[in-house]
């Protein structure tokens, strides 16, 4: 079996490929042309690469490629630049979800595939009625409405929780929450909450990005920690930064 990641040149994208690989697993990537990427991974043999802009597949084409894959991922996320803001795909998040659970669906897998979304502590999760301090709220939606990659991983999170829901035969979920991203060479202590112990707006605690790959690859092939987390949105934080 194989796994997938979708925004595996992105920073955090890059190590979790990294750490797949270490631990023997065989994963699949769509680079679009032109993206950089370690040289070390690009020709690694239990890498398979597709030179395409992602969201440009079709979903028969994108099923061929997600064919035997028992987990994928979406790392995607806008660059911070104000194209990457305020430019198109506004919903690049959103879209490529929806592209991959139907691909999935197409290839109608014995067993459900386990999808992981990158997401974001600023996207509370209504499934269990998360009640975020007033000033987190205040903010949050003012950015809902003035920066679109908000609201993009919002509706990301939204379709998974409403549309693939809890009972689908093909699709099993968890949505990834880092607080404040962060640069680290090394896999450190983390803690894992089912909802945020910090205010994200004006108390942010901090997630290196080497530790969010560390629980994604973990999902992926830790059965029992999938159980634990399955069709939920689990906080991470760096140990330093828990309440």
């Amino acid at each position: 079996m194989a796994i997938f990641v979708a925004g595996a040149s992105g920073a955090t994208g890059r190590l979790l490929v990294s750490q797949l690989i270490d631990s023997g697993e065989s994963v699949r990537i769509v680079l679009r042309e032109g993206s950089d990427f370690p040289e070390h991974l690009i020709n690694h043999p239990q890498l398979v690469v597709v030179r395409q802009n992602l969201l440009d597949l079709s979903v028969q084409q994108l099923a061929y490629i997600l064919e035997g894959c028992s987990g994928v991922v979406s790392c995607l996320g806008h660059t911070p630049t104000f194209s990457g803001v305020f430019g198109q795909p506004r919903s690049l998040v959103l879209d490529a979800v929806k592209l991959l659970c139907q691909a999935i669906e197409v290839n109608s897998p014995g067993k459900p595939v386990k999808l992981i979304l990158m997401n974001s502590t600023g996207c509370a999760n209504p499934d269990i009625d998360e009640q975020p301090p007033l000033s987190q709220r205040v903010v949050v939606s003012l950015l809902r409405w003035l920066l679109p990659p908000h609201r993009d991983n919002e509706m990301a999170a939204a379709y998974l929780s409403e549309q693939v829901g809890s009972d689908s035969n093909t699709i099993e979920w968890v949505a990834v929450r880092p607080d404040a991203l962060t640069d680290e060479v090394v896999v450190s202590d983390y803690s894992l909450f089912p909802s945020p112990v910090r205010n994200a707006i004006f108390d942010s605690g901090k997630t290196s990005r080497i530790n969010v790959g560390h629980f994604m690859a973990e999902l992926l092939t830790n059965d029992e920690l999938w159980r634990q987390w399955c069709w939920q949105r689990p906080v991470i934080y760096n140990n330093e930064f828990t309440a």
